[in-house]
């Protein structure tokens, strides 16, 4: 059976976008939040390769090519924040200070668990650029000696639980101005979180794909110094 499907030249890439379409049959069948697409497709990828018996290895091998579909897709986030350019001039000051204020907590949020918890080097490596796209994550995270598939998975884990957190915890803290939403999601769970900013709001979105991109960079500049002091 393994060898019949590996036959197929874009079997990896047939069965991720199958994964993610089944999930979002799911997710619009139930309506519940819980079954996020993108969680869902994993786990059926996870159980298909399980029950095929094919390797890790070979799959991700075969959808290298999505891949190469992050960073463009990233950069189409910028359609939307063209779109609130009115948005982005009136709070230009309170939006990067929110941005640098949400990624600073989070890395170091990282970094003192891994004082704490005395972890090693390359787990607090692949730790640190955890809100970002996976695009910028993984490669700081292997510029600084850590593991690019445990960061790429802790991205995912990030952003997903910010696409099923983000409304609940924007009404529980009160947080209406829609600037606002959009600076904490994006700031803290990259494109995955600005998929849910997009269906709370125009301005949301727009706020958050711009939070990405700010998030990234500071990330990059300021992760390689707070690595020098890891434990």
């Amino acid at each position: 059976m393994a060898e019949f499907i590996q036959s197929f030249s874009v079997w990896g890439v047939t069965l991720t976008l199958g994964a993610f379409a089944l999930g979002t049959w799911v997710n619009k069948k139930t309506g519940l939040a819980l079954f996020n697409p993108l969680l869902l497709g994993g786990i059926f990828v996870m159980i298909f390769l399980s029950l095929v018996q094919i390797p890790l290895g070979e799959y991700r091998q075969n959808v290298q090519f999505l891949s190469y579909l992050l960073l463009p897709a990233t950069v189409s986030l910028a359609i939307p924040l063209y779109e609130q350019w009115q948005a982005l001039k009136e709070n230009t000051l309170a939006i990067l200070c929110g941005i640098a204020a949400g990624s600073l907590t989070s890395m170091c949020s990282i970094f003192v668990m891994s004082w704490m918890l005395e972890l090693d080097p390359a787990l607090s490596a692949s730790l640190m650029p955890k809100s970002v796209t996976t695009a910028i994550g993984a490669e700081v995270a292997v510029e600084l000696g850590g593991i690019s598939s445990l960061a790429g998975a802790m991205i995912i884990m990030t952003g997903i639980v910010g696409n099923l957190s983000a409304a609940t915890l924007c009404r529980m803290c009160r947080i209406r101005n829609p600037v606002a939403r959009g600076v904490a999601i994006g700031t803290g769970s990259h494109a995955v979180g600005t998929a849910k900013a997009l269906q709370m709001g125009r301005v949301e979105g727009a706020i958050s794909s711009l939070s990405i991109a700010v998030a990234g960079v500071l990330t990059a500049v300021i992760c390689p110094f707070l690595a020098n002091f890891l434990p």
